[in-house]
């Protein structure tokens, strides 16, 4: 038995998110440029990406860009916007074929222009299709996100649409940049870095993690298939006690 016929199809996550972490480490051990480590992960991408829709997950959002990433190299983030706007303009086509969705959040006004057209483009292409979504986090953080919820809120208060005593944890959710979506039940991380890098921080007060030593670009269907397995051995309580659930 491989390891896809061991994942429970009947509990599967519903939304997966990854810290596409190890690039860089990858392509130093290897004599390259970053850069090169970034290139070489496009298979990691992509085979994720198809496997998770064959299982049937619905949501699967990529850590691909963080407000921080911003402080890195000229050069190196350069080059990761260029090969952005190429990646995303080759995957279109394998996105519409597989019936994927292409969603984004983050910060968007601040990438690149060319970025931005490519994925308003290919989001306006693949916008009709159900099987999953894919979610791209570009110049994204936890904080950026529910400051800008605060601060989106704050407007609507003082044009007297909210009352400050009926806002609750549905209001800020609904004002976050992931409205609508399941919170994450799994995050795989690789790389081993045991720490979740201002992502989603609102979104994941109970979402399992999954932390492997591999490096990105090594991450392959597989691996996937065993971070799901290892999640679904699990038990989520969400607070309460083993007995409360078996009742």
């Amino acid at each position: 038995m491989d390891l896809k016929e061991k994942v429970d199809l009947n509990n599967l996550p519903r939304h997966i998110a990854v810290i596409m972490d190890g690039n860089g480490r990858w392509a130093k051990q290897r004599g390259g440029l970053r850069i090169f480590g970034h290139q070489s992960a496009i298979t990691a991408v992509r085979e994720t990406v198809e496997s998770a829709a064959e299982l049937g997950v619905e949501y699967l959002t990529l850590y691909a860009f963080s407000t921080e990433n911003w402080k890195r190299p000229a050069t190196e983030v350069s080059a990761l916007m260029q090969l952005l706007v190429s990646t995303i303009r080759k995957e279109t086509a394998t996105l519409n074929k597989n019936n994927i969705r292409l969603q984004t959040i983050g910060n968007t006004a601040s990438l690149p222009a060319s970025c931005q057209k490519e994925l308003m483009e290919a989001i306006e292409l693949t916008k009709q299709n159900t099987r999953m979504t894919l979610v791209l986090a570009l110049s994204y953080s936890g904080r950026w996100d529910i400051t800008q919820a605060m601060q989106r809120i704050a407007i609507e208060v003082g044009q007297s649409n909210i009352k400050p005593e009926d806002i609750n944890e549905s209001t800020v959710a609904n004002y976050l940049s992931t409205a609508g979506m399941p919170d994450p039940e799994l995050l795989i991380r690789t790389s081993g870095e045991q720490r979740i890098s201002n992502f989603l921080l609102w979104q994941m007060a109970y979402t399992e993690l999954y932390i492997t030593e591999l490096l990105w670009p090594d991450f392959r269907k597989e691996h996937l298939f065993e971070a799901i397995i290892s999640y679904q051995r699990r038990e989520r309580r969400f607070g309460k006690t083993s007995e409360q659930l078996t009742k």
